[in-house]
């Protein structure tokens, strides 16, 4: 059972004792299984976190609270999120969050005020904190249109917090 749910994908320590829990296996053969996956190498929650962080934030654009949440939700150790959320830095989340913002300005219409509010709520859906998110967004307005820049500059993206 276990080698087909890592067949799928890589899984958590506790994703597998779920898995086996469902078909009433016992307490005991789980941790004994889970035990030797873990001396053999096939289950590593570190190395599964790391590459959950990469993936998810380059391939979806998540942020760091979003990525932090989904690895809590697999029964990821805390620090060991932590550690692979380390790889991540304030940076490349600003980033991160201007090309989303960038990619979806090209297909997004209406009023700038409208355009503001889809945006930074994308982002908002997406793990950012209001303060990356407006400020993304404002820059990127700014860059779009004479309209659009004169909306961005009533914006004051310093007044929100990052966290």
């Amino acid at each position: 059972m276990c080698l087909r749910q890592l067949a799928v994908r890589p899984r958590t320590r506790v994703e597998l004792a779920k898995a086996l829990a469902k078909r009433e296996i016992s307490d005991e053969v789980i941790a004994e299984v889970l035990d030797r996956y873990d001396e053999v190498g096939m289950i590593d929650d570190a190395a599964f976190a790391r590459a959950w962080v990469s993936t998810r934030h380059q391939g979806r654009g998540l942020a760091r609270r979003a990525l932090a949440n989904e690895l809590r939700q697999r029964g990821v150790d805390a620090e060991v999120a932590g550690a692979a959320l380390e790889s991540v830095d304030d940076d490349a989340e600003a980033a991160t969050a201007r090309a989303l913002v960038d990619r979806k300005l090209r297909t997004v219409r209406g009023e700038p005020d409208a355009v503001f509010r889809k945006l930074v709520g994308m982002l908002a859906r997406k793990g950012y904190s209001a303060g990356v998110a407006i400020r993304a967004v404002k820059d990127a307005l700014a860059d779009r249109d004479a309209e659009a820049a004169e909306f961005a500059a009533q914006i004051d993206a310093d007044a929100m917090p990052d966290e």
